[in-house]
């Protein structure tokens, strides 16, 4: 009894250190799941020539400020992605806060494949003060 107790408390702190800080972005899944894959799909996809991909997305990857803005503050016009135009109105998410933002924003820049880096509250707090 008293080997496998400390066998369980070994392997335990084995894989503490492995798991620290390997959260996969749960609350910004979480979050992108309630206000974002309804018109962008749950795999990021988009929806034909209507809403735009996310995954695999240049203007994503190339544009952090206009996407925390446009999270917040919705967008409108045209919009080219992977080189088509789409012209569909996105409504903003006012209710949704810095942080959270971040969150989505930081799942989305690493889910699907995508691996465009993260992005700190700071720089979302500046860029949604322009």
């Amino acid at each position: 009894m008293r080997i496998l107790l400390f066998s369980l408390i070994f392997l335990a702190l084995i894989a503490l250190p492995l798991a620290c800080g390997q959260t996969e972005n749960l609350q910004g899944h979480a979050l992108y799941d309630e206000h974002c894959a309804n018109c962008h799909m749950e795999g990021g996809e988009g929806l034909r020539q209507l809403i735009p991909p996310l995954a695999g997305a240049d203007f994503l990857r190339d544009n952090p400020a206009a996407v925390v803005r446009g999270i917040r503050k919705g967008m409108a016009g045209p919009l080219v992605v992977n080189s088509i135009t789409y012209n569909q109105p996105m409504p903003g998410n006012k209710e949704l806060s810095e942080f959270q933002i971040v969150n989505i924003v930081n799942y989305i820049n690493q889910a699907w494949g995508n691996d465009y880096g993260r992005i700190s509250v700071e720089e979302a707090r500046t860029w949604l003060q322009e």
